[in-house]
This record gives C-alpha cells, sequence and structure tokens, in this order.
C-alpha cells in the first residue's frame, strides 16, 4: 500500500524536526556563483525520453556524474564525444552517467533529435522547474559534477576534463577524494529563483493565502480523518512538523500520487500539483515553513472523509468476508453471490469501502447469466459491477454513459488478497449508483484489456521491455486507461498507431507504482479509426536497484501473486456506431487480435517464426509452416484462427454457483 511508505519517513521527517529546520537548507545563490550544496538531496526527474530517473535510486554505484545541458549549446556539442567515452569506459565499474538540462524552456523532442545527431545515448533529465539543478549549485552548460553516492556529497564541480576521470577513478578504487571546485566557461544558466527580490519573496510565501489553497486542492482529500493518508493535515503545526518530509516527497514526485507525464495528453481529475504549486510548497519550507498571518483553515474547517464519497448508493452489495492469515500465498479468491436485482438497471457509477486496504490488491466483478459459473471464468462475466483498487476506489460514466446489469443470474467477484505479517478479518462492500427505473443511457461503455501472458523477465535485468497490443476493428472512441504490474513495473506507455503507421503517445507513466492503480481519464475522448493499433509498453527492473524487488535473482513469468508479474492495460471505449437500443458484437471481432498482438513484436499484423514464444509458441512451432497457408514467412489473422479455436475449445474446469468461504 502506497501509505505504508510513510512509515519510516514519518520516523525520518520527525527526527529531522527535532534535530534541524528547514532553516538549515542552504539558501540558493547567485547563478554566477552558486554554492555547493552540503549534500545533494534526492529529487525524481523525467528524461527527454519520457522515463523517470531517481537520483537515489543509484545509492549503491561507485559514482554518479552529472553534465548540464543546454540546446544548441556549442559546449555541449564539443564536449558529447567525450561523455559518451566517459559513460563507456565507467558504466561496467558501476559509475552512472546522466545530463540534466535546467533550462527550463527546451523541449524534449527537440533535445532528442539533438542528441542523436550527437551521438549523446545517456539519459538528458528535465529539471523545468529548476529546483534539482539550483539545489545541486549549478551555473553554467556543459558544468559537470561528480557525486559521491555514499553521502551524496559533490566531489567535483567544473569542466570536462582529465580531472572529471581522475575524480571517478579514485571513487571506484575507494580512495580518498578532495573536493574540487573549478570555474566552467559554458554559457550562464538563469536561475530565477536566485535573485535577491525571489529569495525575499521565499520568506513571505503566505501559509494562509498560499500554502492552505494548495493542501484543500491537492492533497487534503486522502490526508483528513479517515483517509486513506496516515496523517491528517488538520492545522498548521501539523504540516509545520512534516514539512521535511513534504519538500522530499514533492521533490521526488511521490505525492500526490499522480503518475501519468504531464507533458503527454490531458486527463480529467488531474490530483499532481501545478510546476508554481510544486515551487511555491518547496520554497516554503525551504525558508522555514513560517506561519505567518492569517487564519488557518485547515484548523477552523473539519475535513473527514464521508463514509460513502459518491452519496448513499441505490444498492449495497456486501462482498463475503475473507479471513486473510499473516503469512504465505492467498489464491484469488472467486466469491459468486445471487444477484440482487428484480430487475434490469443500468448502472452509471459504483464505489469500494475495504476494511483491510493493506490487504486487499484489487476487487474485480461481473456480471454472470444464469447457468454459468465457472471458477475464474472471468470470460464469461458480463458488464463490471464495481470494483476497487487502491486509489480508484470509485467509477463514474461519463454522462448519457451506462453499463446495463440485467435481473437474475449471479455477480462474480476476483479477489486478490496479500498477506502482511498480521492475521485480519477482511469486509468489503460495493455501493452501486443506478439511472432512475425505467431510464435508459443512449450509449454504451465498453471494457477490454491489452495483456501479455507470454511475459519473461530475465534474473537481474533492470529495464526490460514487453509489448502488447489490441486491433480496433471499427471505429471507437477511448474513455480511460488503466495500467497495472506488480513489485517489477516501473515504466508504461500506450500509444495509437493510425492505419497509415502514424503514432501518438496517448498515456507515459514515467514511474509505475505499485502501490496506486488511478484510473486516467482523458479530458476528451480519444478517436480510434477503424483499424488503429493501440499499443502498450511495459518497462520490468528485475535488479537489486528495485527496493521493492523481492527476488532480483529469480527470472519472472506472468502470474496472480504480487511477487510475480503482470502486463495488464484496461481500456474504457464505446463503439461510436453503437447505442444502448443497439447494441454490437464488435468486441468479439477484436478479442481475435489479442494472441496476435501479444507476440507480434515488430507490429506487422502476422508472427514470424523468431516472434513465437511461450508455451503457445510451443505448440504453434511444429506446425508453424501449415499454419502459413499463403507461404509469406508469417501467420497472419486469418491464419491464426484455426489455432485460437483449438484453444476455445479446450476444457475449463466448472465451479459451484456458489464458493464456499472462509
Amino acid at each position: 500500500m502506497r501509505f505504508a511508505a510513510f512509515i519510516p519517513a514519518l520516523g525520518l521527517a520527525l527526527a529531522l524536526t527535532a534535530a534541524s529546520t528547514p532553516q538549515a537548507i542552504a539558501a540558493p545563490q547567485q547563478s554566477a556563483a552558486a554554492a555547493l550544496p552540503a549534500k545533494v538531496d534526492n529529487f525524481r526527474l523525467v528524461t527527454a525520453e519520457g522515463r523517470s530517473q531517481d537520483l537515489y535510486r543509484y545509492k549503491n554505484n561507485s559514482a554518479v556524474v552529472l553534465v548540464m545541458h543546454g540546446l544548441a549549446s556549442p559546449e555541449v556539442k564539443r564536449i558529447a564525444p567525450a561523455i559518451e567515452a566517459l559513460r563507456t569506459k565507467f558504466a561496467p565499474k558501476g559509475v552512472q552517467v546522466m545530463m540534466m538540462n535546467s533550462s527550463g524552456r527546451d523541449t524534449r523532442e527537440a533535445i532528442l533529435v539533438e542528441a542523436k545527431k550527437l551521438g549523446l545515448s545517456l539519459p538528458i533529465m528535465m529539471d523545468d522547474d529548476q529546483l534539482a539543478g539550483d539545489q545541486m549549485g549549478a551555473n553554467r552548460v556543459g558544468e559537470v559534477f561528480v557525486l559521491n553516492p555514499k553521502s551524496w556529497k559533490v566531489v567535483y564541480r567544473g569542466p570536462m576534463s582529465d580531472a572529471v576521470a581522475t575524480t571517478v577513478d579514485a571513487l571506484v578504487s575507494g580512495q580518498p577524494v578532495t573536493v574540487t571546485d573549478l570555474a566552467s566557461t559554458g554559457s550562464l544558466i538563469r536561475f530565477a529563483d536566485r535573485s535577491p527580490a525571489a529569495l525575499a519573496s521565499f520568506q513571505k510565501i503566505s501559509y494562509s493565502k498560499q500554502i492552505v489553497p494548495i493542501l484543500e486542492e491537492k492533497c487534503v482529500a486522502c490526508h483528513q480523518q479517515g483517509g486513506i493518508a496516515p496523517f491528517a493535515m488538520d492545522s498548521y503545526r501539523k504540516v509545520k512538523a512534516f514539512a521535511p518530509m513534504i519538500r522530499e516527497a514533492v521533490r521526488t514526485d511521490r505525492m500526490p500520487p499522480w503518475d501519468v507525464d504531464p507533458k503527454v495528453g490531458k486527463f480529467l481529475h488531474d490530483k499532481s500539483l501545478s510546476p508554481d504549486q510544486i515551487k511555491t510548497l518547496v520554497r516554503w519550507v525551504e525558508a522555514g515553513a513560517q506561519r505567518g498571518d492569517g487564519p488557518d483553515r485547515l484548523e477552523t474547517v473539519h475535513h473527514e472523509a464521508p463514509e460513502w464519497p459518491l452519496g448513499k448508493p441505490d444498492l449495497i452489495v456486501d462482498i463475503p468476508a475473507y479471513k486473510i492469515p499473516a503469512t504465505g500465498i492467498v489464491d484469488y479468491q472467486y466469491p459468486v453471490m445471487d444477484n440482487p436485482l428484480t430487475e434490469g438497471r443500468w448502472l452509471k457509477a459504483s464505489t469500494a469501502r475495504v476494511s483491510q486496504r493493506q490487504a486487499v490488491h484489487h476487487i474485480l466483478s461481473g456480471y454472470i447469466p444464469a447457468g454459468e459459473g465457472r471458477l475464474g471464468g472471468m470470460a464469461d462475466w458480463g458488464g463490471s459491477v464495481g470494483g476497487y483498487t487502491v486509489g480508484m476506489e470509485s467509477i463514474v460514466q461519463p454522462k448519457d454513459i451506462g453499463t446495463y446489469i440485467p435481473a437474475g443470474g449471479s455477480i462474480g467477484y476476483q479477489m486478490h488478497y496479500t498477506p502482511f505479517g498480521k492475521e485480519v478479518l477482511s469486509t468489503q462492500q460495493i455501493g452501486l449508483y443506478f439511472y432512475k427505473p425505467g431510464e435508459q443511457p443512449k450509449l454504451m461503455m465498453r471494457e477490454n484489456t491489452i495483456v501479455n501472458l507470454l511475459i519473461k523477465i530475465p534474473a537481474n535485468d533492470e529495464a526490460h521491455k514487453e509489448v502488447s497490443y489490441l486491433n480496433f476493428p471499427h471505429d471507437a472512441l477511448l474513455y480511460s486507461a488503466v495500467v497495472h504490474a506488480h513489485y517489477r513495473g516501473t515504466y508504461s506507455e500506450l500509444r495509437i498507431q493510425y492505419p497509415d503507421g502514424k503514432e501518438k503517445v496517448l498515456v507515459n507513466v514515467p514511474r509505475y507504482d505499485f502501490n496506486w492503480q488511478r484510473m486516467y481519464e482523458f479530458a476528451e475522448p480519444i478517436k480510434v479509426p477503424a483499424g488503429s493499433k493501440l499499443v502498450a509498453t511495459y518497462i520490468y527492473d528485475n535488479s537489486a536497484k528495485n527496493p521493492a524487488n523481492p527476488d532480483p535473482n529469480k527470472e519472472v513469468v506472468w502470474g496472480e501473486q504480487s511477487f510475480e508479474e503482470m502486463f495488464f492495460t484496461e481500456l474504457r471505449y464505446r463503439w461510436v456506431d453503437e447505442t444502448a437500443a443497439k447494441q454490437t458484437t464488435y468486441d468479439a471481432d477484436m478479442m481475435r487480435t489479442r494472441f496476435l498482438g501479444m507476440m507480434d513484436a515488430n507490429l506487422d499484423n502476422k508472427i514470424q517464426i523468431d516472434e513465437l514464444r511461450g508455451r503457445l509458441g510451443d505448440m504453434i512451432r511444429p506446425s508453424f509452416a501449415l499454419a502459413d497457408v499463403n507461404k509469406d514467412g508469417g501467420i497472419d489473422e486469418k491464419e491464426f484462427e484455426p489455432i485460437l479455436k483449438m484453444m476455445s475449445n479446450r476444457p475449463r474446469r466448472k465451479a459451484p454457483d456458489k464458493v464456499a468461504q472462509n
């Protein structure tokens, strides 16, 4: 659970508060002569490629080298070969070499084009709000910083020269290093926050007028009485006590938990902090987190999490309780309940209440027609009847769109429980909100997933990539996406490939966080023309650098348990020509491409023999030539149909109508 991560940080924050004050953080200096910090604080930035870089991830490396970047800089052009040579020489020795762009104006696209021309293959981090470069004491483009990860002190600042390699050599060999601070000759980087006027303004940031509104807008929904967070922001005193931790959480982009890339797409219910809000919070803490004048709304206005955030439900479904053991592995549970509806209703929203947030990983549900009831037979489920993941307790359909739930039959639930060291009884409820009796929405919402059951993540691989897609056979509108992996998932992207081959990134998650499962709803539905692909990419970190990794020495494949892995992007969409009164069967057409999309690495709509993988690939390989009817060297969608038919005819286990509960 994400809030569990606050526990060790809580002790650290209290210790920092007791031992020092925020004033102890070095104040920024003038651009021309910025002082070196006593220690470089952690930060997390997105690279020009759209992936996340966390500085302290490299705490066990021999050294970290950061070079200040600037677009169209003669200095960067001059030293580019030396930077790459440094990376090539020292990467095998555990040295991480990166660049940082603190201009605040250079675009990712332009940087990537230039980097390719210059032969730069290392990460270039985008310090758009200038907080990281400012705190490091950066002054000029081309300036090199060598950091000692054991202390996070800067041991070298200056131009790219032989002295850089000498310093790195000393760190690699464990020799004493004398701090070297030399002048650089690249163009000055203008840090606006170093001006005397800016420094003076930080002391005047108003807690009452500037800080409280930010906290109420972006933080208090979780940090309130009864909320998901471990403490309530209910007074200045409480916020002041946690000020160092707030600064750290904001600088590393851990809070608020909104992991989608702000540079890609626009989304409803955006919970991220704006650049101005980030700088206001950080600078307020660094200036001492002063109380100042004005009322304290956090103390005078009582913020308490409502029992049902969407209001009283029309129907509350009690999912049977389950006793979760303190340790061990709990297989997915599949309780099946009688459908309480005596007449069909259109569902417009749902929300969940879970008593054991640390233990309940997710709840999935679906309507089961009378006579069905296969164990885990989610392929037979109809529309969702509510669900849950941490951070996505409620689902609200857009206006005039709904999901039809017939009367009779059953409701099936998939329950994923994870023991956390304490035996507990988990209880959970789903609140359902319907259109009025006899009222029918105009449109239908569909749900489907891009999955890859064939993933195989090598041991100790810190950047393993997997790709899968779905073909859309008819015009559709895409409303939202949910990305899902387990502990080793670090990055996810969803892009559309149009029929003419052009592509556009729709969702970019620079650092996926297993502890928060958000539904990213597009501000405007995305048009998906017939013949388009929706392509999902995941990157997994199965190395020791991933602190959440259960075992970096183990090869990992698809599995239900959290210590295994998943590749799962859930889509909510509607077919353009489908209405509630006139429903289609297009989903069946789309599903025929699911396994094709798992293996087709080059996205050419056919599977070559070298793309076969997993048990399915082993089954197809001996008969590949026979399956390739047109002899073009690949199995296309039409040629794949007999294989799908054979798979669909395999017997499946039946489950009782009701699954007994512990």
